[in-house]
């Protein structure tokens, strides 16, 4: 297979095409003949343009690959080496979304061919793509796994975003149903990704891997968010805390704040899904989850508090809220949590104002049912900065004042800044 793709005697195809799959496609399609296909016909129009929907890519990404955008399933079948990184969410209730990897699977089942390989990207519980993709890719197909056709699984560790660890420089998991689709698969990552790759074990092996990755790091913040909570009675600044007891060697340094996105938040539902799934019930996942998803409640109440010790009443306070995102200078407002927070605000009859220079008004408005502000006012009584956007690391202290009338306090979610004590400044960080 890989001496095929590499003539370009065979192709690959990436179904999928968001903030994972379309910057998999275009890097493939540096030395590959790629097809990019994905549901949205609106998407595929603006990426034959060169412009990325995510705006996470700049147009000169598209230039000189070999690679052809196409919303029609039709399409995937002059490819053979398949690669489906579509989302996979959580529901209302918690629970794991499959229907868009079931749906992919499904559309890709008839055009399945001997000999051709499927890999599956998407983050999921250990076991799905071997016992909910796989039974559907041959009824689809009436091939057999293993005998007519390969299957493997890579989990992507795209870092939206961040400009220094792109897809090249981060090494690779890669997983295959036999020795065989093992090393194949291993080969097409490995002609792209410059750090190398890791052959697992085995498929559920690498999805387990993924899945405790985001798991680690939602519990390592959800203890720094209990100790915020904590010091903040005591009186103590968390950060200053953190930068003590990170002295020591072997402490490890992470921070508090919002848990949000599509990842993060996310993936240790899945873990949790699967685990009760097996009769296990799992304590400290579960306990890592409850801090996290409250604290926008914890903070907004702490505002709330703060209002009230000012002489200001939280129903006639004015509150901006400066950033919208999940996470910094990304377009992404997917989960965030900040809107928790505007909501728990609202609750207390707060009048919030919410500002993004890098989030989509209509999709903020379509989404949430919350309006950007083109321009802000200079009233307000308290300001939130919620997200660690570049442009808001240069404001000073002079800007917020410009923008509070009396007895302004400043909310800095992210620890940007390092404001001394001052008598005309409330300043609060987690």
């Amino acid at each position: 297979m890989y001496q095929k793709l590499v003539s370009k005697e065979k192709r690959i195809a990436v179904i999928g095409l968001g903030y994972v799959g379309l910057p998999l496609a275009l890097e493939f399609a540096k030395v590959f003949s790629v097809i990019g296909y994905d549901i949205s016909a609106e998407r595929i129009k603006l990426m034959k343009q060169g412009i990325d929907p995510s705006n996470e890519l700049e147009p000169e990404a598209f230039l000189n690959k070999d690679i052809v955008f196409s919303s029609d399933p039709a399409d995937l079948k002059r490819a053979h080496f398949f690669i489906i990184a579509v989302p996979t969410p959580v529901d209302e209730s918690k629970v794991p979304n499959l229907k868009p990897l079931i749906s992919a699977s499904d559309t890709l089942g008839p055009y399945l061919k001997k000999g051709d390989y499927v890999v599956y990207e998407s983050t999921v519980y250990p076991g799905c793509t071997e016992e909910d993709c796989l039974p559907i890719l041959e009824e689809r197909s009436g091939l057999t796994g293993v005998t007519d056709f390969k299957y493997g699984y890579s989990p992507e560790r795209i870092n939206p975003g961040d400009k220094e660890r792109t897809i090249e420089k981060i090494v690779k998991v890669v997983s295959g149903c036999d020795n065989e689709s093992l090393e194949q698969i291993a080969l097409v990552y490995e002609a792209i990704i410059q750090a190398g790759v890791f052959r697992s074990a085995s498929v559920k092996v690498a999805e387990a891997a993924k899945v405790i990755e985001n798991t680690q790091r939602d519990l390592n913040i959800s203890f720094m968010n209990e100790l915020s909570i904590i010091f903040d009675r005591m009186g103590l600044d968390t950060r200053d805390v953190l930068e003590a007891a990170s002295t020591k060697w072997n402490f490890m340094k992470f921070y508090p704040g919002l848990v949000g996105g599509h990842c993060i938040s996310v993936d240790p539902y899945y873990l949790l899904h699967k685990s009760k799934q097996l009769g296990y019930d799992p304590q400290v996942i579960l306990s890592g989850r409850r801090i996290n998803d409250g604290m926008p409640a914890f903070i907004a109440k702490r505002l709330v508090q703060m209002l009230i010790q000012q002489g200001k009443s939280p129903g006639q306070s004015k509150v901006l809220v400066m950033g919208v995102t999940f996470k910094e200078n990304v377009s992404d407002i997917r989960n965030s949590k900040v809107v928790d927070l505007i909501r728990e605000l609202m609750q207390y009859s707060v009048n919030v104002h919410v500002t993004d220079g890098y989030a989509s008004p209509n999709e903020v408005a379509h989404e949430y049912k919350l309006t950007l502000l083109d321009n802000i006012s200079n009233d307000y009584d308290a300001v939130v900065v919620a997200v660690n956007h570049h442009d808001y690391q240069k404001k000073d202290v002079a800007f917020f004042k410009s923008i509070m009338r009396e007895k302004p306090i400043l909310m800095d979610l992210k620890g940007i800044y390092s404001f001394p004590k001052s008598d005309d400044l409330t300043y609060w960080r987690l």
